[in-house]
């Protein structure tokens, strides 16, 4: 059996290939990306039963033709554009990808797995974000899936437009479609634009490392590996037309964040002397903690409070539950940056 998997080469993709290949050794995966600024193709470089794919979510035909010509039945949609602040520069990109692609995604499903009259099973599962539910306040109850999506950024929108027409291809056409909804992820191989890569990246150069406004912003963090996890379960035993929530039950202030990101890189550091002889210009090699770089910077427009997942039908339906601590997952985010750094670069 075969397994599609949109934007393999991107963080999410990346572990969730990694994931596959261990939990299903019998089972190859095909990955469908287009290779952006974000992409990190090495990482699946050389992992036996992967083929990748150079190609655009958006060639409806391309897609069909993998569907078909593969025999693949199972589709995960991973591919989307994702950083928030790129979204606010830029939300056309944001658009054309995560609602147009996803649609485009969707008419290639339908053609191949429904129009045909095969009769075959099959399934689409949609990668999707908690932003798409919008903003709590600092004592409201968790997301559950029965809040209404109310997103406040130009790639929440887009991505809460994407699961909307995922559901609507299951209602009308009876496509056989789940979505999953996780909180913020960490863990290898996410691009340095995003806040752990890039405090770390900063820190080792000895740059700011920027928290916007009063850094009280607070996210629900989950290891990318128990993401993964989830996702795989929710292929196998989520129900068609429903949508999970994956969250990691570990919610920090960006602020708590960073100054405990510091604090796992000052201790690096202190066990590995080459650290300091590779990074003069880091804090820590000088026996200072990287903490002193931390600058607040004015806040990003209509930047959401507090995000905060309920993940019990998740537990109670595909028998999801996080397996990483944070501050273990955290270390070991860590060690691998400064691991890559030490033999390369970021």
């Amino acid at each position: 059996m075969t397994i599609l998997v949109t934007g393999g080469a991107g963080f999410v993709g990346i572990n969730l290939v990694h994931h596959l290949r261990r939990a299903r050794p019998d089972e190859a995966v095909v990955v469908l990306d287009k290779l952006t600024y974000a992409a990190q193709p090495e990482a699946i470089e050389g992992v036996d039963g992967v083929e990748l794919v150079v190609g655009d979510i958006g060639d409806t035909a391309l897609v069909r033709e993998l569907l078909v010509g593969r025999g693949i039945d199972r589709l995960i949609h991973c591919a989307a554009e994702s950083h928030v602040d790129n979204s606010i520069a830029a939300p056309a990109v944001f658009v054309q990808t995560n609602v147009n692609g996803t649609q485009s995604m969707l008419d290639a499903a339908k053609a191949a797995w429904l129009d045909t009259g095969s009769g075959r099973p099959h399934r689409f599962l949609h990668v999707s974000t908690d932003e798409v539910y919008g903003a709590l306040g600092p004592d409201d109850a968790p997301f559950t899936e029965a809040h209404a999506a109310a997103p406040n950024s130009p790639y929440a929108a887009s991505k809460a437009a994407s699961d909307h027409l995922v559901r609507a291809w299951h209602k009308t056409y009876g496509l056989d479609a789940v979505v999953t909804r996780c909180s913020n992820n960490y863990g290898p191989w996410q691009f340095a634009e995003k806040l752990i890569p890039l405090c770390i990246t900063r820190a080792l150069s000895g740059g700011e490392l920027p928290i916007y406004g009063d850094g009280q912003q607070v996210r629900d963090w989950i290891h990318v590996g128990d993401h993964c996890a989830g996702i795989a379960a929710a292929l196998d035993r989520g129900e068609s037309g429903r949508t999970y929530n994956l969250g990691g039950e570990a919610e920090w202030a960006n602020i708590d964040l960073v100054e405990r990101l510091c604090a796992a890189i000052d201790r690096a550091f202190a066990r590995n002397a080459s650290l300091s002889e590779r990074f003069p210009d880091c804090p820590a090699a000088g026996g200072d903690a990287c903490a002193s770089l931390i600058r607040h910077v004015a806040d990003r427009p209509g930047h959401d409070r507090r995000y905060a997942i309920d993940a019990k039908r998740a537990r109670t339906e595909i028998g999801f539950r996080p397996a990483t601590e944070f501050e273990t997952g955290l270390e070991a985010t860590v060690a691998h940056y400064l691991a890559r750094a030490e033999s390369r670069s970021i």
